[in-house]
C-alpha cells in the first residue's frame, strides 16, 4: 500500500454510544466524505473535496456511493468450529458432545489447526470482519496457529487456549496445572506482540473444576492487562447443571467470582438468563456482555434483553459465536439482533446495530482506543459496504429517504456480496 491513501465514499463515524446519547449525537455522516490512511492509521477525515485539496499527493481510492465504516468486530467466536458450522439441531450440551468436541479433537494436529485458522480468518475478512475474539481448543498449537495466521494478515485479534479438565472427552481435557502453564506460556509469547492479544479462556464452569478455575483466576491476577473470556447463563438447563456442580454458589456468575474470574476485563458470552444479583455485579465491575443472536436462536437458548442491558448501562457487544452461530457475517448477526429485539419488545435502530458490531464490540474487548471507530489516530481497519449489492437490496435502497433507510436493507438482507472492500491496518485485502 502506498504511504498515503485517500479512500472516498460515504462515511459514517460514531463519536459515542447511540444507546446512551441518541442517534444524532452519536453519529457523523458525510454523503461525500473520505478517510486518509497513512502508516496503518487514520490520518485525516472530512469532506472528499477538502481532503483532495489538503492531500494532493495521496493515492485516491474512490468507492463511489459505498458506505465506509470501521471494520466489524466479532467479540465472541470459536474458530475451531469453522468446519462444522450449521450442524443440525439439538440443545447446547448435546450439540457440544455430538459436534463440537469431536471436531475440536482434530486440533491436536498442528497442520489441521493451521489450515482451519487460515480458512477462518479469510472468511472473516470476506465478510468485513477485521477483529475477532476467539476461543481455541485445549491444544496450545491451536492458539499458536490462529496467532500465526492473524500475524501473517496483520489482523488485530484476541484469542486464548480453551481450558477444560472435566465433563469433556479424553483428549480434550487438560489439568489445573497444565491449563495455567500453557496459558501463561502462550500469554507471554503472544500478548502485545504486534496486533495480538491474549485472553485467559476457561470454556465455562461445567468443564472446569474449582481447582482449574482457581488456577486461571490466579493467572489473571498476575496478568490483569489480559482479557478473560468465558460463557455465562446461555441456557436454563446449563444453569441447573452449573448449580448442581457448585452447590455452594449463589448463582452462575458466582462460580467465576469466587475464583477471581470476575472483573472489568472479563468478557461473558450470551448472558441471557441472569439474576438480579448477577446483573448488578456485572454492571458494577464494568464487565463485558456479548450478545450472540444467531447462536441463541439456532441452539434455542433464549432472547437476550438488550433493553434491560442498556438501562443498566451494561457494556455490550455483538458476536457471531461461530459455529453455534449460523453465519460468519456480522450483517446477518445484526439482522438477528434486530429480530430478537423485536420479539423482546426492544426495537434496535440501524445505527445502534452498526455500533454494536463496531465500537460496542471494540469497547467490550477494551480496544475502543484503537479500533471500531473512524477517528484520527485510530487503526485503519475499514470496510466499504455496497448498499445495492443485490437486486432485492438495490430496489429497496432506491426508495430510501434517509441514510438509515438506505443501510437497513443491507443489514437485513446483506451478505459477503455487500462487502465492496476491506482494509486491514490500511492495507486493502481481498
Amino acid at each position: 500500500m502506498p504511504p498515503r491513501t485517500l479512500i472516498l465514499g460515504q462515511t459514517l463515524a460514531f463519536t459515542d454510544d447511540p444507546f446512551q446519547v441518541g442517534i444524532e449525537a452519536a453519529t457523523r455522516f458525510d454523503g461525500r466524505g473520505g478517510v486518509l490512511v497513512e502508516d496503518g492509521r487514520i490520518a485525516d477525515l472530512g469532506g472528499a473535496e477538502d481532503l483532495r485539496h489538503r492531500h494532493r499527493d495521496a493515492e485516491v481510492r474512490d468507492m463511489g456511493k459505498a458506505l465506509i465504516l470501521p471494520g466489524f468486530v466479532d467479540a465472541h467466536a470459536h474458530y475451531p468450529q469453522t468446519a462444522m458450522i450449521a450442524s443440525w439441531g439439538k440443545r447446547l450440551i448435546d450439540w457440544l458432545n455430538d459436534y463440537t468436541f469431536p471436531e475440536e479433537m482434530r486440533f491436536a494436529d498442528p497442520d489441521h489447526a493451521a489450515h482451519i485458522a487460515a480458512r477462518y480468518l479469510d472468511l472473516l475478512l470476506a465478510h468485513g470482519t477485521t477483529t475477532v475474539s476467539s476461543y481455541c481448543t485445549i491444544h496450545p498449537g491451536s492458539a499458536e496457529a490462529l496467532f500465526e495466521a492473524a500475524e501473517a494478515r496483520g489482523m488485530r485479534i484476541v484469542a486464548g487456549k480453551t481450558c477444560m479438565d472435566r465433563n469433556a472427552p479424553e483428549g480434550l481435557r487438560d489439568t489445573p496445572q497444565s491449563a495455567y502453564d500453557d496459558s501463561k506460556r502462550l500469554l507471554e509469547k503472544w500478548h502485545g506482540r504486534g496486533r495480538l492479544g491474549y485472553a485467559i479462556t476457561p470454556r465455562f464452569s461445567p468443564t472446569s473444576t474449582p481447582d482449574q478455575l482457581a488456577a486461571l483466576g490466579a493467572l489473571w491476577a498476575e496478568h490483569p492487562e489480559c482479557l478473560m473470556q468465558t460463557h455465562l447463563s446461555e441456557q436454563t438447563d446449563e444453569i441447573e447443571w452449573v448449580l448442581g456442580l457448585f452447590p455452594g454458589a449463589r448463582d452462575y456468575l458466582d462460580t467465576y467470582e469466587q475464583f477471581g474470574l470476575l472483573g472489568g476485563r472479563g468478557v461473558y458470552g450470551h448472558a441471557i438468563h441472569l439474576t438480579d444479583r448477577e446483573r448488578a455485579r456485572l454492571a458494577e465491575t464494568g464487565a463485558g456482555l456479548v450478545h450472540c443472536p444467531t447462536s441463541n436462536t439456532f441452539i434455542g437458548s433464549g432472547l437476550f434483553d438488550m433493553g434491560r442491558a442498556v438501562a443498566e448501562r451494561q457494556r455490550v457487544g455483538l458476536a457471531t459465536d461461530t459455529g453455534g452461530g449460523s453465519s460468519f457475517s456480522m450483517l446477518r448477526t445484526m439482522a438477528a439482533a434486530y429480530e430478537i429485539g423485536q420479539l423482546a419488545g426492544t426495537p434496535i435502530h440501524p445505527a445502534e446495530l452498526l455500533w454494536l458490531a463496531t465500537g460496542g464490540a471494540a469497547r467490550v474487548l477494551h480496544l475502543e482506543d484503537r479500533i471500531g471507530r473512524l477517528a484520527i489516530g485510530a487503526e485503519a481497519d475499514l470496510v466499504a459496504l455496497d448498499l445495492a449489492s443485490t437486486p432485492a437490496i438495490a430496489q429497496r435502497a432506491a426508495e430510501a429517504g434517509t441514510l438509515w433507510e438506505a443501510v437497513f436493507p443491507t443489514i437485513m438482507m446483506g451478505d459477503d456480496r455487500a462487502v465492496a472492500q476491506v482494509w486491514v491496518a490500511g492495507r486493502a485485502v481481498g
